[in-house]
């Protein structure tokens, strides 16, 4: 059964470690911490504990217990023995993790094996073999059943507000987006918007192409077949080319772009279901209810009840 983070915020007070390996005026580091400390004082110490530590007094507080563990760094590399020792730190809480070019380095450390992660866009080249094994994704974020990753940068924002709504609930993250000036929480299905370009565009301009005309072609989609003509493939070469690159079909990925952009618009517009699916090419509300619930385990409709129902609550 896979490990779900609405399961801890049953055992309190909830323990989150952050461990801060880069300056404390980051944007990473604010972008995670401040919503998750306003979280703190909304909830009191009985619900919500907030530890924060360089990494040198995280890895030798060997007594305390965390439920959540999360590394944060923009850039360098801890030294070998350090970087051990906080490895093991973060892998002894039940959910864990890291935020920017932290996350290469927990990667490089072999411990994201078969992991989804969202890796900077900016260290696609620097990777390589550090990375390997770890499945690269060009996410905001990703929760990949114990493991957290964000790429960084304002990024941490979305990621932090998330990690508020799935363990305390909407109502409490719709709080501190207003306390925030936030207006909408980026999903983890979002991608880095250069990150497909900055991971395969010198060596896969077709991909980067196939995926530009999908992006500019939403409400009314393109066959597979008339993107491989446009781009000067055939239809076997394409489907080839996003299975090697991107672990998907064409029309996969098409519909995961379709979708994501309907999530949003549910989220952050007035447009009515049906006026969203059909921005979002589904001619047909069932198919766009179905294929909605199939990626993101609600309706269309339960989707915009849950946000209306936060921002009323809040």
């Amino acid at each position: 059964m896979q490990p779900d983070l609405r399961d801890l915020a049953r055992q309190l007070p909830l323990r989150v470690l952050l461990i801060n390996a880069g300056p404390a005026h980051a944007i990473s580091w604010a972008g995670l911490v401040q919503p998750l400390q306003l979280a703190a004082e909304h909830l009191g110490p009985r619900a919500l504990q907030l530890d924060i530590r360089t990494p040198q007094q995280a890895a030798h507080d060997l007594g305390a217990e965390w439920q959540i563990a999360l590394l944060v760094g923009d850039a360098g590399e801890l030294a070998p023995e350090l970087g051990r020792a906080i490895v093991e730190r973060c892998r002894s809480a039940p959910f864990w993790g890291a935020v920017g070019a932290a996350v290469l380095w927990l990667a490089a450390a072999g411990v994201l094996d078969g992991v989804r992660i969202a890796l900077p866009w900016a260290l696609y080249g620097a990777a390589g073999a550090r990375a390997e094994r770890a499945i690269l994704t060009p996410h905001l974020f990703d929760i990949d059943g114990r493991h957290l990753s964000c790429c960084g940068g304002v990024a941490s924002i979305d990621f932090s507000l998330t990690l508020i709504e799935l363990l305390f609930g909407a109502a409490l993250q719709a709080q501190i987006m207003e306390a925030l000036c936030v207006e909408r929480v980026r999903g983890k299905d979002e991608r880095q918007r250069v990150a497909l370009q900055a991971r395969f565009g010198a060596l896969q301009p077709k991909l980067s192409e196939a995926v530009m005309l999908m992006e500019a072609n939403l409400e009314e989609p393109l066959s597979t077949d008339d993107i491989a003509s446009l781009v000067g493939m055939s239809r076997r070469q394409l489907e080839r080319l996003f299975k090697q690159c991107l672990g998907s079909q064409p029309s996969r990925y098409y519909l995961e772009l379709r979708l994501a952009r309907s999530r949003q618009l549910l989220q952050g517009t007035h447009h009515s279901i049906v006026q969203v699916g059909l921005m979002c090419g589904f001619s047909s509300g069932s198919h766009f209810s179905t294929a909605f619930g199939a990626l993101f385990g609600n309706t269309p409709r339960q989707e915009r009840q849950r946000k209306l129902a936060a921002v009323q609550a809040g």
